[in-house]
């Protein structure tokens, strides 16, 4: 079953968290307002955001073994799950070298409103971890919003837009939460778009996610926990109420002899007999 269209609302998220982020480079700099006028950016900021956007890269988090369980449910008219398709996979280093992701563990699918095809199944897990880094940091129209306090944890409030949609590259449209001791990224909410609209796995409406990340050998912020929820709406049925959460766990760092690739849970990627 097929939803006749898809429903995608950013969330409410508090008063502070809807806006740009702090600017260096080539990118736009502005500061919000509140009803007193702009606010005052924290000291340095320029110098910060350039801090920040050097740790936001994919190399560590390639030097990292994890395992991820990826689950979707479906909620009835009462509010409680209707279906729930749910997977674990582990991310592996085969004989030469090269890592893939193995299904260690896959519940039933019970399912109903959601159909999952061998190509959606596969999309679920891959959500960007690093939306703002320093190559692509002159792309965005950044404001400063704020501080708030995540998990005890005081944070700048920042906003990112594109200053031009491209159609080759998705970019982050979104809110960055940014520890402010150490300027490392705690949390994000957004989403990917280019050109030709927002960015989601095919036959699949999550396009918002909440991301938040966890300390990884006392140097690295990894995503550890992402959550999407959307309607989907049936002319017959009504609407029906799904969730994507995405769990990331027992990270360890992986040999030194492997080899950085693209993993996804697909039996085509599992190594050569």
């Amino acid at each position: 079953m097929k939803p006749e269209k898809y429903n995608s609302r950013m969330k409410t998220i508090g008063k502070t968290a809807v806006a740009a982020i702090l600017a260096m480079g080539c990118a736009t700099i502005t500061w919000a307002q509140d009803a007193s006028g702009p606010l005052t950016p924290p000291p340095a900021a320029e110098h910060n955001v350039r801090r920040m956007t050097t740790r936001e890269t994919m190399e560590a988090r390639m030097q990292y073994g994890y395992k991820k369980t990826v689950k979707v449910t479906e909620f009835g008219k009462d509010g409680q799950p209707s279906g729930e398709f749910q997977m674990t996979t582990q991310l592996v280093v085969d004989p030469d070298g090269k890592m893939y992701e193995k299904v260690v563990d896959k519940q039933p699918n019970s399912l109903h409103a959601i159909e999952l095809t061998p190509l959606n199944t596969r999309t679920l897990g891959q959500l960007p971890s690093y939306p703002l880094t320093t190559q692509q940091l002159s792309k965005y129209e950044l404001r400063y919003m704020g501080t708030e306090k995540v998990d005890e944890i005081d944070c700048y409030i920042f906003d990112a837009k594109p200053k031009l949609m491209e159609r080759a590259h998705a970019l982050f449209q979104g809110v960055v939460w940014v520890d402010k001791q150490y300027l490392e990224v705690v949390k994000t909410y957004g989403k990917w778009v280019t050109d030709l609209g927002d960015q989601h796995g095919e036959d699949l409406p999550f396009v918002n996610f909440e991301t938040y990340r966890e300390n990884v050998d006392g140097k690295y912020w990894f995503p550890n926990y992402a959550r999407s929820d959307d309607t989907l709406h049936f002319k017959e049925s009504g609407d029906v109420p799904v969730r994507l959460v995405i769990k990331w766990s027992d990270f360890k760092p992986l040999p030194a002899s492997a080899v950085p690739a693209q993993v996804t849970p697909d039996a085509a990627a599992k190594p050569k007999p």
